[in-house]
């Protein structure tokens, strides 16, 4: 790792967005989807992925994979910029020529188990990939598309996100697999009413 590449260092357009926009449900749930990922700013969507991509760009990826569907917005974005194919994997129509992999994950967010499917006629042998999500909480959807790639014969580079949970300890679990995470805003907790980020940027 070069050591003149922080992974992690916020992103201040970004951190200043969460710290004034963002709104907190039930104590566990951090809305910036006014922008991110669902109604989404596509100048904005692209000088953040475009971030992203130049930190991931050190691991001379040739391949973006991500999961269906908040995903594929900025990991669209971030493979454009690397000049490379973006692969994302079904989530919500699984079905998907064979041979395929796939893998289980648990949504707790929505409750109940959600497939994911991977042609391998798209991904295999060779390849360096980086996973791109728009969010890193628990890293279960991170870590099913690792052993996915993983299985196809591709070497997973890097992972990146950009906005991570660190409460929800997704990091811890991807790094314990020998995959570098990075990200550009990091939320340490969620108060009543507002995110509180590890690296808060000042005005």
């Amino acid at each position: 790792m070069s050591p003149h590449l922080d992974l992690t260092a916020p992103y201040p357009p970004l951190v200043r967005r969460i710290e004034t926009e963002a709104t907190v449900e039930n104590g566990e749930i951090l809305r910036i989807d006014h922008f991110l990922n669902h109604r989404i700013e596509p100048a904005f969507i692209f000088e953040m992925a475009h971030e992203l991509a130049r930190r991931l760009s050190y691991f001379q990826p040739n391949v973006v994979l991500t999961a269906e569907a908040s995903g594929i917005a900025p990991a669209l974005v971030v493979a454009q910029t690397l000049s490379v194919p973006l692969i994302y994997a079904k989530k919500y129509s699984p079905q998907v020529e064979s041979p395929s992999i796939s893998r289980i994950i648990p949504s707790p967010t929505k409750g109940g188990h959600t497939r994911l499917v991977l042609s391998q006629r798209y991904l295999g042998a060779g390849q360096r990939v980086v996973i791109v999500d728009d969010f890193l909480a628990n890293g279960r959807t991170a870590i099913a598309l690792i052993e996915m790639a993983r299985e196809a014969g591709a070497e997973v580079m890097g992972a990146g996100f950009i906005v991570e949970k660190r409460f929800k300890h997704g990091r811890e679990h991807i790094q314990a697999l020998n995959v570098p995470v990075a990200t550009l805003a990091q939320v340490e907790r969620l108060a009543e009413t507002h995110a509180v980020l590890t690296q808060p940027v000042e005005a």
